[in-house]
This record gives C-alpha cells, structure tokens and sequence, in this order.
C-alpha cells in the first residue's frame, strides 16, 4: 500500500503514476482526494519494485512535489472488495463526536463500512458537516433507520437508502 501526502497542485496524479509505470509497477484500487488544501493517495500497487527499491523509485517525483511518501506491505488483491448495498447520507452542525456516534450506531447493527468521506461547509460561525457512507448491512432499512433515531433527534439529518447496482 502506497501512501502519498502533500500540497495539493496540479500533476501530482500525472507524475506519480508515470513514475509507478516506468518502474514497472501494475496499479490497483486506489482511493485519491484534496483534504483541506493537501492531496493524499491511497494506492495499492503490485511489481517487481517493493519496499526500499519502491521508494527509491519514487523519490525524485516525492522531492519535486513536496510529497511525504510511506509504503506498507500488505495482503490484498483485486476483487477482494464487496458491493456497497447501502448509502447513508448525514447532514449536520459540526461537533466533536458526530463521526464517532453515527458510526457507532451502524457498527451496532453489524454494518460494515466501505467508504467514508466527509467535508465542513458554511461558514465559521454555522458549520455543517456533511458526510456520505456506503457500506454493506443484512439487516433491513428500517433497523439501519431505528439505530439513527437518537441522533435525529439532536437534530442531525440522515437519509439511508439502497445502492442501485447494476452489474453486467
């Protein structure tokens, strides 16, 4: 797994898999996102070059960029990931807890996460934060929406609906 962080710029993603593929390396699931005014790069990649050679490899590209670089060995492979079957969509005024509490309740029901991401919007003085969970759950909507109610009723607005997938 190899992790990238620094400024956000443009060519960053042009840059770092030019040079993932002139050291030969095959890219696999990748996660890539501006958070806050920085980029960051989740990939797994899969070659001839691991460990030290890999960072070496990457190395004047991180330089020139400004990126910090960090490569973890790990056991994962293509097609390893589920089908979300549920969305959850919150919407509230930014607090300390309100990732930890949602979460929490959809851990409770045996919901298993598979992709978090969340921005603060407004304004200083009345943030919102938003967030947007897909995952996979057995259990039926209505137990996924019972397991919410405390949180609605502080005022947090949450809609969990299907994932529409159409595979073929």
């Amino acid at each position: 797994m190899l992790t990238l962080v620094g400024e956000d710029r443009p060519g960053i993603v042009a840059a770092v898999t030019r040079a993932l593929c002139d050291a030969g390396c095959n890219l696999g699931e990748a996660s890539m996102i501006r958070l806050g005014g920085n980029f960051t790069i989740m990939l797994m990649v899969n070659g001839e070059e691991r460990g030290t050679r890999l960072q070496e490899a990457l190395a004047p590209v991180a330089a020139d960029l400004g990126l910090r670089c960090h490569i973890d060995p790990i056991h994962g492979a293509l097609h390893r990931h589920p089908v979300p079957n549920i969305q959850v969509r919150v919407m509230g005024a930014d607090r300390a807890g309100i990732v930890a509490e949602v979460t929490e309740a959809l851990a409770g029901t045996g919901f298993n996460i598979l992709e978090l991401d969340s921005s603060v919007c407004g304004d200083p003085q009345r943030p919102l934060y938003i967030m947007n969970i897909q995952g996979c759950s057995n259990e039926a909507l209505e137990v996924l929406d019972d397991a919410m109610a405390g949180l609605r009723a502080r005022g947090v607005s949450i809609d969990i609906s299907p994932v529409e997938t159409l595979i073929g």
